[in-house]
């Protein structure tokens, strides 16, 4: 603190308000020279001029403002008439801006017109300005102005009754959350009539392409909601039983006819590359050759041997089975049995007899007997069965698949529903189970990105290993099968959008690919899943969907040259995921997701 004095002449008696006025307006905590009460209390030295310059000591974390105290007679630059009251020195520097309180303190304008007084950013200036008529001409402009600037702000503030709306806010807020269980349980308001419609595909619409409706069909229900079949044993009669029993008839016997006749004996080669291509050049679809045999989408198919008629099972993912005699031109050449609860995934023509039809669902294998007119129960299994494949000629045992990886064995002439064997293989899924043409002990297995050859001769319920593993692929392969006179050749489809072919001449533990095929094999939920089947006519040729445009099946030969696709504009608008080869004459039959076969033939 530093203290200069200016001696003068005489004192004066000093007013008692001044100094009552100079201690009540020295804001609290601010420095300030206050003088002891004593002798000469009320007089102070007229003569004398006296300046304080007060320096506050730095407080850590705070700034405190410089203030200077004026002497009721004279300022920095001269003296004041006898009676001023006591006005802060202005600031050298420029004020930094700061937020005026919203209402005055104690020792404001309002009271005792002392507000902003000590304020460290006013600027202490009232040179060029008139004293305002409100009684606060002692004032600085700056202060004068800030003091309006608060009265008109409380006034603009008080003028929108932000208490009141803060309060009804508050009220709405308490009220909602009251009632927050009873308008969750409110009904959801009705749509506008006059709301957009969303575009619709044809098929969704049940139009067909050339703009004709389709026949109404029921919704496609949930596979818990198909009618369950009871186990054992079932009659082999017609969904619609009560009506057409003649047609039925018929066609049932058009089936163990063309059983009891036998192939003529031909032998199996492979001809040509060029002839084959004019064989495949020749085969064509007409409209008589299409017709929906099941309701809903087909997951498996077979073809009888027979040289004389074309006959074909289809099997849905309903349980339903569907017979078409495609050489019947009449409308009635189809009928459908349910012997499954669930989908279809398999069948096979017995290679032995024919007149057997060997159907496989998730909960049971079944072998329709038509010279019996019986659906005959094989197997019964609490785990899902996936698909099963002949390890005899004569049919009498097979190897199934389980969804969730194993394998079993099953044996038709011993009694009971149960497998001879259960194996686990170490798959987390089994799709297809196929047995080597030749060699019956190898059969072949693929699963989620696992396809591996097995010994059926060395499983064992656990601690199986494969005798080769078809190494490469990527995602979840849909189908493994090998080609059907020798099995020198295995053909793949994964969901990685590639065909893959082996060369499993021999069988060592990682077998080679041989070629690989770019294909869309992307068939969403609503199709099935595409599988690669060789033609039996053709040792190194096999036939798979398209999702290709205009809608086709493909056929490709093992180095991944595509030799032929079969469509037709007119009668084929519909991925055929499920296609079926005929044994010994030029005959292909693709299958839908609506429950419709197309037959190519020449």
């Amino acid at each position: 603190m530093a203290l200069s004095q200016t001696a003068t002449s005489e004192p004066e008696e000093a007013s008692p308000s001044t100094w009552q006025r100079m201690q009540e307006s020295t804001p609290p905590g601010t420095a300030a020279l206050r003088l002891s009460p004593g002798k000469g209390e009320r007089r102070a030295v007229a003569t004398r001029q006296l300046r304080v310059l007060l320096t506050p000591l730095a407080v850590a974390g705070r700034r405190l403002p410089q203030k200077r105290l004026l002497s009721a007679y004279g300022g920095a630059e001269g003296t004041a008439p006898a009676g001023k009251r006591l006005c802060p020195e202005p600031s050298p520097r420029k004020p930094a801006p700061a937020s005026p309180p919203a209402t005055p303190p104690a020792g404001s304008p309002a009271g005792n017109g002392w507000d902003g007084a000590w304020d460290a950013e006013s600027d202490g200036s009232d040179a060029g300005t008139d004293a305002p008529p409100d009684g606060h001409s002692q004032l600085s402009a700056y202060e004068r102005k800030r003091l309006k600037n608060i009265t008109e702000n409380a006034k603009f503030f008080a003028a929108l009754e932000l208490h009141k709306s803060a309060a009804r806010l508050h009220q709405i807020a308490t009220k909602s959350q009251s009632h927050a269980t009873k308008s969750s349980s409110r009904a959801k308001p009705k749509k506008a009539e006059d709301e957009t419609v969303r575009r619709r595909s044809m098929r969704l619409q049940r139009v067909e392409p050339s703009g004709a409706p389709m026949p109404e069909m029921p919704a496609q229900p949930e596979a818990e909601e198909y009618p369950q079949v009871p186990a054992g044993p079932l009659p082999m009669i017609p969904e619609d039983q009560m009506e057409n029993g003649k047609l039925t008839e018929e066609l049932l016997t058009t089936w163990m006819r063309i059983s009891e006749m036998k192939a003529n004996d031909t032998e199996e080669q492979t001809c040509d590359m060029k002839r084959y291509q004019g064989s495949l050049n020749s085969m064509g679809l007409s409209e008589d050759n299409v017709k929906k045999v099941v309701k809903y989408r087909v997951c498996s198919m077979a073809i009888h041997p027979s040289e004389s008629i074309i006959f074909v099972a289809a099997g849905d993912k309903s349980g339903q089975i569907g017979l078409w005699n495609a050489s019947c031109k009449s409308e009635e050449g189809a009928r459908v049995f349910i012997p499954h609860s669930y989908s279809v995934t398999c069948m096979h023509f017995s290679p032995c007899n024919p007149a057997h039809l060997l159907s496989l669902s998730m909960e049971s294998l079944r072998c329709g007997d038509v010279t019996r007119a019986v659906f005959d129960e094989v197997c019964r299994s609490e785990e899902n069965l996936s698909s099963f494949d002949f390890l005899e000629e004569n049919g009498s045992t097979a190897v199934v698949g389980y969804w969730d990886g194993g394998v079993a064995v099953v044996d038709r002439r011993t009694p009971g529903t149960s497998s001879e064997l259960s194996a686990d293989i170490g798959f987390k899924r089994t799709r297809t189970v196929h047995v080597h043409p030749v060699n019956k002990q190898y059969f072949i297995a693929a699963g989620s990105a696992d396809v591996c050859i097995y010994d059926v001769r060395y499983l064992k319920s656990n601690g199986n290993k494969p005798v080769s593993s078809l190494k490469g692929h990527t995602k979840s392969v849909a189908s493994a099968y090998f080609s059907p006179v020798t099995g020198n050749r295995v053909v793949t489809v994964c969901a990685d959008d590639k065909l893959r072919v082996y060369d499993t001449t021999s069988l060592p533990p990682t077998i080679p690919v041989l070629s690989t095929i770019r294909h869309n094999c992307n068939t969403g939920r609503w199709l099935t899943r595409f599988r690669a089947i060789w033609d039996p006519k053709q040792e190194d040729c096999f036939v798979v969907g398209s999702m290709a445009r205009p809608r086709q099946i493909q056929v490709f030969q093992d180095t991944g040259k595509l030799l032929h696709s079969f469509y037709n504009i007119d009668c084929l608008s519909s991925v055929c995921s499920i296609n079926v080869v005929h044994p010994t004459k030029n005959i292909l039959v693709g299958a839908n997701s609506s429950g419709r076969l197309h037959v190519f033939k020449e």
